[in-house]
């Protein structure tokens, strides 16, 4: 069984830029995550971008 190249990447929030969430992308896809998730911050949905994990 192979491998799978991963990377940790961080979900963050466009309205507070609050990094809420954290989740794994395999390193050949080249298009930025954009997920709707809840922000703890703001209290409501919004939409979350992908950035680094550091």
């Amino acid at each position: 069984m192979a491998k799978v190249k991963r990377n940790i990447i961080a979900l963050k929030c466009e309205v507070c830029a609050g990094k809420n969430y954290t989740m794994y992308k395999t390193k050949n896809v080249k298009e930025k995550i954009v997920k709707s998730k809840f922000c703890a911050n703001c209290k409501k949905h919004t939409d979350h971008k992908e950035t680094k994990a550091n």
